[in-house]
C-alpha cells in the first residue's frame, strides 16, 4: 500500500474513533458528577493563564482556537484541550475558568491553573519568560481555597466541599522539552543521568501532591507524559537517526512514567482517605505514529522560532487528519481520543488503577 494511502486509512480510523468518543454520554443528566473540577498543568491544558504574562509561550491569537466556540482564548490547540473534554464528560455546562480570569462564586465549580511552558521544577520554561510553575499553581490554589472558605463560612466547610471534587494534574513534559534537553539554557542534563532526573522529578512531584492533599484534594488523576520525542519539534531539531521518533527523549520520559505508577501506589498506601490514579496518554495509542512517515510534516500550521503557530497564518484545512496542530501540541481530534480513554478506559493500560469515570464516582 502506498505511504499516502496508509496515512489516509489511519486518519480515517482516527476520525471514526473520535466520532464514537464524541458521542459517549455524560454520566450525569443535568447535574455534574462532581461539584467541582480543578486543573493543574502546562500548555496541554492551559486555558488562558499565560495571556497577560511576559512570555513567548502564549497563544491568544488566531489560528489557535479556530475550532473552539469562543475563538482564541489562550488554549494551545485548534479546539478543545483534554481538560475541556473531561469537563464535558463530567457533565458541566461550561468550561472551567482560568485562574487569571476566575472570579466570584464560579470558583466553587473549579479553577484551571495550568500555564504554558511550566514544569514540576520551578526553573523549567524560564528561558521563554514568565510561567506559573506547579509550585506557584498550588499557591494560587491556596488562594482559591481561602476564597471558598470565606464563601462557605469556614475552612472545614471548604474542605468538605473540596473533598468531593476532581483534580487532574498534567505536567512534566516541559521538564524534558524545556529543561533537560536544552543544555544551552539548563544544567540538569549535566547534573543528572536520565534515571536520576526521573527520580528527582518524582520526588519533587510527590512533595507538591502532598501539598495538594493537605488542601482538600481526595480524587486526583495524574497524567503520564506522552512521547515527546515524536513531536515535530523534536524530530526536526534533534533528528531521528532512522527511527520514527527521537528515541533518547522517549526513553527518558518513559523512566518518569514508570516511577509515576510507583508514586500512585505510594500515595494511595499513605493516604487511605484519598485516591490517586495515573493516566496513560501516549500519543502512540492513536494509530498513525507507527506508520513510518515524517512527524515533522504533520504539524498543521507554519511555526515561529518557538514552534508555535505564526499569528494570522492560515492552518491546514483538514485538521481532523493531523496529529499535531503546531510543533508541540496535539489537535482537538487527538485530545478527544486521549481524554475519552482517560475518562473511560478502553484497555487496562489506559489508566491505573481505575479510570477518571470511576474516580469521579467514589
Amino acid at each position: 500500500m502506498p505511504m499516502a494511502r496508509k496515512i489516509e486509512v489511519c486518519c480515517c480510523w482516527m476520525i471514526f474513533v473520535s466520532f464514537i468518543s464524541l458521542n459517549v454520554q455524560n454520566l450525569s443528566q443535568g447535574t455534574p458528577v462532581v461539584p467541582c473540577y480543578f486543573i493543574f498543568g502546562d500548555s496541554l491544558v492551559d486555558s488562558g493563564n499565560n495571556n497577560n504574562l511576559k512570555t513567548d509561550a502564549k497563544v491568544n491569537y488566531w489560528p489557535y482556537g479556530i475550532d473552539f466556540p469562543e475563538g482564541p482564548t489562550g488554549r494551545f490547540c485548534n479546539g478543545r484541550t483534554t481538560a475541556d473534554i473531561i469537563t464535558e464528560r463530567l457533565g458541566f455546562t461550561h468550561y472551567i475558568p482560568a485562574f487569571a480570569s476566575a472570579n466570584g462564586s464560579e470558583i466553587l465549580e473549579g479553577v484551571n491553573y495550568a500555564s504554558g511552558s511550566a514544569g514540576i521544577l520551578d526553573e523549567t520554561g524560564s528561558h521563554q519568560g514568565i510561567c506559573v510553575s506547579l509550585k506557584k499553581q498550588l499557591e494560587h490554589h491556596n488562594i482559591t481555597v481561602s476564597r471558598i472558605a470565606d464563601m462557605l463560612g469556614s475552612y472545614d466547610l471548604a474542605h468538605e466541599h473540596l473533598n468531593k471534587c476532581l483534580y487532574t494534574v498534567n505536567i512534566g513534559s516541559n521538564d524534558y522539552i524545556n529543561n533537560y534537553f536544552l543544555p544551552q539554557f539548563y544544567n540538569s542534563s549535566k547534573q543528572y543521568t536520565t534515571d536520576q532526573y526521573a527520580k528527582h522529578l518524582i520526588k519533587q512531584y510527590h512533595y507538591h501532591l502532598q501539598n495538594l492533599y493537605q488542601h482538600g484534594a481526595r480524587k486526583v488523576a495524574l497524567t503520564g507524559l506522552g512521547p515527546v520525542g515524536c513531536t515535530p519539534n523534536a524530530t526536526s531539531y534533534y533528528g531521528t537517526n532512522g527511527s520514527l521518533c527521537v528515541d533518547k527523549m522517549n526513553y527518558a520520559v518513559q523512566l518518569f512514567n514508570y516511577r509515576l505508577i510507583s508514586l500512585v501506589d505510594k500515595l494511595n498506601n499513605n493516604v487511605r482517605d484519598a485516591k490517586f490514579i495515573a493516566v496513560n496518554t501516549k500519543i502512540t495509542t492513536v494509530p498513525g505514529l507507527a506508520i513510518g512517515f515524517n512527524m515533522s510534516l504533520l504539524r498543521c500550521c507554519e511555526v515561529n522560532g518557538f514552534g508555535l503557530c505564526i499569528p494570522s497564518k492560515s492552518p491546514c484545512r483538514h485538521r481532523n487528519l493531523r496529529i499535531f496542530f503546531d510543533s508541540f501540541h496535539p489537535t482537538e481530534v487527538v485530545n478527544t481520543i486521549q481524554a475519552s480513554r482517560a475518562f473511560q478506559a478502553l484497555v487496562p493500560s489506559d489508566t491505573y488503577p481505575m479510570d477518571i469515570r470511576h474516580l469521579a464516582l467514589l
